[in-house]
């Protein structure tokens, strides 16, 4: 192990900050493992070895089906939410992982507007907590919003045209 890669790592590990180590990834399943020197096949296998620190129980009175968003979508949303400190008062855009940031933000207090390419989420969107739904296809409806953002949580792997607009 590379020294000034360790103090980087045992720096983060101190602030229980690993998940933010960009040089030393190793994934659950098909990726290389540099500890064996092998491939990773933890996604698929019935058992895995892996450090405490990234493991939790979970309760057999809660079922993995409902579980598992909170521990994939569900952390990856409420952590910048918390982090920056969406709070009530606060107009937050979101877009990509829109179910669990939608419910967090809501709960938060923030008026929530979702981008969407999707005109049929509309429905399930409000049910969930957003205030507003705008379909980011739309340039005249992105215009609406530019520039009154306080927080923008942004999931989306592509970028529609519309979304070079500011709207921070």
């Amino acid at each position: 192990m590379h020294g000034g890669f360790r103090s980087h790592l045992s720096e983060l590990r101190k602030d229980n900050l690993e998940q933010y180590c960009d040089s030393r990834a190793t994934f659950t399943y098909n990726s290389p493992d540099k500890h064996t020197g092998g491939v990773t096949y933890g996604g698929y296998s019935k058992k895995i070895v892996v450090d405490e620190a990234f493991v939790l129980r979970v309760s057999e009175k809660v079922g993995l089906a409902a579980t598992a968003p909170l521990l994939c979508a569900g952390i990856t949303t409420y952590s910048p939410l918390r982090h920056w400190k969406v709070t009530k008062g606060q107009k937050v855009g979101l877009g990509g992982l829109g179910h669990m940031a939608v419910k967090f933000a809501h709960t938060f207090g923030a008026q929530v507007v979702l981008f969407t390419t999707s005109p049929g989420k509309t429905e399930d969107a409000k049910r969930l907590g957003a205030d507003e739904v705008v379909i980011s296809k739309d340039e005249d409806e992105m215009k609406k919003h530019s520039n009154s953002f306080d927080f923008i949580l942004d999931t989306v792997s592509a970028r529609p045209r519309s979304m070079t607009i500011s709207l921070c």
